[in-house]
């Protein structure tokens, strides 16, 4: 029997565990990692790590036999660690290559293997269409304990989460966020940045700080319908001004404000742009997702700043990071970088750098918004997956490719994109994308209205036509 072949999609390699995602699978991506940087590199470093996730320590064991046992050192992270911290590690410890046994935001039955490059962010897409070639349809298992590549010196252990928790004391003003006003409730979904928020902000409300790799069976994903404990604890507890969430490898973030309403990605990218700029004076270019609000695009006309639209997939932005001067680059789930830290996502570093606005600006989230609004106006987003099966779906995507939707029920448009999926400009100043998932079986369709009620009804209208 051939073995499945494995695809990286938008965000590593992810699949059901024990089903794909398998002991042996991961040896066969491993043993294509090795041959890939032995091409370039003599002696190879890569630093490994794991988040909450069922097994992550048993496949990062897997991980590390192949990569010895192929010649190339391997520097383990101590515990789980978010994703974060792996790519800040491969910085800061000048290896080759990071890789982070995670699957993000996936349901928990789900695992993947997630490679980061040496410049501290996601591996470029040439490089993982690179490694992704080499992967053999057969591996032999080396099967040596971690003591014996340690007694070989091909292993050692890193503080990883001590290295990032005093970086991030260099980059913030701890004693003015813990004596700022404005209380913050952390809601960790039960993944890898609990014990991050822990310490650094004792005196947060903490949620979901705990360890369970079930995530009480739930999509560890910062989006609004999978926080309502935090929504509510916002909402009664007056003290508090700011709810963060990340989701299962920490590199995504999610808000509320104190009336316990969802601050989604699009105005979190918002808030960054307009206090690195306004506040801090910083310039550079902002790089966006094709499915992030063309509000951003507003607001960079105002300040004079360019802009450039990737396809979707932080690895598009990571790369142009890498090659010019961005001031913030950021993707409609949730995962945004900024000037001066790592060219990658890191939900915990977003959230600080938005507390410390508020508490240096003296302003609660709710009023950063209405900054906000106030240079691009106000806009509600929302986003559906619809769960349907493969025909289905390639059925939709093509016919939007072709054209073959004219108007969405009472919903004219004038003007179609299609950089990654096909994005609908409304006649109403709106807009509608629909695009296939890269890492699960769902179609998502997003859409931004003037008000909640329009949006909904955008949904509404949009699910009608194409179902």
């Amino acid at each position: 029997m051939t073995p499945d072949k494995i695809k990286f999609g938008t965000d590593g390699w992810r699949a059901i565990i024990a089903k794909d995602f398998t002991v042996y699978n991961v040896a066969r991506v491993s043993k294509a990692l090795a041959d890939w940087l032995k091409q370039s590199h003599e002696s190879p470093k890569v630093v490994v790590g794991h988040d909450c996730r069922f097994g992550g320590e048993m496949f990062t064991e897997t991980v590390t036999d192949v990569l010895c046992a192929n010649g190339v050192k391997v520097i383990l992270a101590q515990g789980f660690v978010s994703t974060p911290m792996i790519s800040f590690g491969v910085l800061k410890l000048g290896a080759q290559q990071g890789v982070v046994i995670t699957a993000s935001h996936n349901p928990p039955s789900y695992n993947g293997y997630k490679l980061k490059g040496a410049h501290g962010g996601p591996s470029s897409p040439k490089h993982i269409a690179e490694v992704e070639a080499l992967i053999p349809e057969a591996v032999e298992l080396p099967g040596h304990k971690l003591s014996h590549w340690e007694e070989e010196g091909m292993l050692e252990y890193a503080a990883l989460e001590d290295m990032y928790v005093s970086y991030l004391e260099e980059h913030f003003d701890f004693d003015a966020l813990n004596k700022s006003p404005y209380k913050l409730a952390y809601d960790a979904m039960y993944g890898a940045g609990q014990n991050v928020v822990r310490r650094l902000l004792p005196g947060a409300t903490l949620l979901h700080c705990e360890h369970n790799p079930g995530f009480e069976g739930q999509a560890p994903e910062p989006i609004d319908k999978n926080l309502k404990l935090l929504a509510q604890t916002m909402a009664t507890t007056p003290e508090l001004k700011i709810g963060l969430a990340t989701d299962g490898d920490a590199d995504r973030i999610g808000l509320y404000d104190e009336d316990g309403n969802f601050v989604d990605a699009h105005h979190i990218l918002l808030i960054l742009t307009h206090y690195l700029y306004k506040y801090k004076n910083m310039t550079g270019k902002v790089a966006i997702a094709f499915s992030v609000t063309d509000r951003v695009k507003r607001m960079c006309e105002a300040y004079g700043l360019p802009v450039e639209v990737t396809a979707i997939g932080f690895k598009y932005i990571s790369e142009i990071m890498t090659q010019e001067d961005v001031l913030v680059g950021g993707e409609e789930s949730g995962g945004i970088a900024v000037k001066g830290h790592i060219p990658e996502r890191d939900g915990i570093y977003d959230g600080l750098m938005i507390y410390e606005f508020m508490t240096k600006a003296g302003k609660t989230l709710k009023e950063l918004c209405q900054e906000v609004y106030d240079v691009v106006g106000t806009f509600v987003y929302d986003r559906n997956d619809l769960t349907l099966d493969n025909d289905k779906k390639v059925a939709i995507i093509e016919k939007a490719q072709a054209d073959g939707y004219t108007q969405f029920g009472k919903y004219s448009f004038s003007r179609t994109e299609k950089i990654d999926g096909v994005k609908y400009h409304l006649d109403n100043g709106g807009w509608v994308m629909l695009r296939a998932s890269g890492t699960e079986p769902l179609l998502r369709v997003y859409a931004e209205g003037n008000s909640k009620e329009e949006t909904a009804d955008i949904l509404e209208d949009v699910k009608k036509t194409i179902l």
